[in-house]
């Protein structure tokens, strides 16, 4: 089958779950004999070629940009790539089997929705979310707010192939008159990781992942100050960067945790694999995630999480309470600091379960068993 993979950025120019899911998705689907065209936006010095996926021809419907204004995507690139992926299209359209997309940014979904038709290819949707439209109105406000939901709304009627990474997502999509079948992959951790042993936990609480909103990174400070008053020896480790650093670190000094929390930016992968496998739990305090990716790698090192219930929160579909971890039931300091103790007091049984949680899963949450699932709808022409 010929093949067009559309999303605007490329792993390794860009880094993300999203990049790498798509680099893998059009990589594999090449080895299968697939001819996969991937289009992007160019990420790479003009001039150069890009780092393309094995047997993928890359092609750029749109120069480079910047993407994000701090912690928002900027609407100008999303806007230029739809319009390169509806030129594209238009010209080369006819010559594409399937046309796989991701729903977000919507342009250029809207694009190739627009031309399924005419053009003749099938198309292909991976919904990494869906948001609420609650959740659209305190992102952009009530006026955007509504154009945002009804935008997406249409996307989700668009006559489709639909993939999801959560039940909660397939739910939303069936709710709101999704145009075609939905499957759930579950997995995006590319390369299963290897299941550790679990290490005796340090008095050690972290957070990794990048410091937004939605993350609610701040929110471990208070949290972490009050579990310190039942046990004193806790420590944190909170790793990443973003626009919401700045507010953990004054949280850091007001709350006088200098000597006990480390706020120590993006660190590599060694250093934080090593983390996490000494850690007593992730914290991760979201009160939107599509997947929760750092959870799993937390679990194949045999630390449980604690996770926040919230409406557009995914995450807590990778943990089950007082197995592999526990759902606080909101972000504020008592609710953390509560979860946080009761994983003190799980002990070496908890970090034993988690390990076992991880063994009995690892392969229905893998990138790879993604794939699979991915490689029979392709090998069943999608039907």
């Amino acid at each position: 089958m010929r093949v067009c993979v559309v999303y605007d950025c490329l792993f390794p120019h860009t880094i993300g779950g999203g990049e790498r899911w798509y680099r893998s998705l059009s990589e594999r689907l090449a080895a299968e004999g697939h001819e996969v065209t991937y289009l992007t936006l160019r990420q790479w010095p003009r001039g150069s070629a890009p780092d393309a996926p094995a047997g993928v021809a890359v092609r750029a419907a749109g120069p480079r940009m910047a993407l994000y204004t701090g912690a928002r995507r900027r609407i100008g690139p999303p806007l230029v790539f739809g319009a390169g992926v509806l030129w594209h299209l238009l010209l080369h359209g006819r010559r594409y089997d399937v046309v796989h997309t991701a729903s977000f940014p919507y342009f250029p979904l809207l694009a190739a929705g627009l031309l399924r038709r005419t053009r003749g290819y099938r198309l292909v949707v991976d919904w990494f979310e869906l948001w609420s439209r609650a959740y659209w109105t305190a992102y952009l406000g009530r006026t955007g707010g509504r154009v945002g939901w009804a935008v997406q709304r249409h996307c989700v009627r668009l006559r489709q192939q639909a993939f999801c990474f959560a039940r909660l997502t397939a739910g939303r999509l069936r709710e709101e008159g999704v145009g075609g079948p939905v499957t759930v992959l579950e997995g995006m951790v590319a390369g299963l990781p290897v299941a550790q042993a679990p290490a005796r936990a340090e008095p050690l609480v972290m957070f990794a992942g990048r410091h937004i909103p939605e993350k609610r990174v701040p929110a471990l400070v208070p949290a972490l100050a009050r579990a310190r008053e039942r046990l004193p020896e806790l420590r944190g480790a909170i790793l990443g960067d973003g626009p919401q650093r700045e507010a953990v670190l004054r949280l850091v000094d007001e709350l006088g945790l200098a000597d006990v929390v480390d706020v120590p930016g993006f660190v590599d992968a060694p250093r934080l694999h090593d983390t996490l496998r000494r850690a007593l739990c992730l914290v991760l305090p979201s009160e939107r995630e599509g997947y929760g990716m750092v959870v799993v790698e937390a679990a194949a090192a045999g630390t449980p999480s604690v996770v926040c219930a919230a409406p557009d929160n995914a995450a807590v579909e990778l943990v089950e309470e007082g197995v592999n971890g526990t759902v606080a039931p909101d972000a504020s300091p008592q609710a953390l600091a509560a979860a946080i103790e009761r994983v003190h007091a799980g002990g070496d049984g908890l970090r034993s379960a988690t390990h076992d949680w991880y063994l009995r899963n690892a392969w229905r949450l893998s990138l790879e068993g993604s794939l699979d699932r991915v490689s029979a709808a392709y090998r069943g022409e999608l039907a």
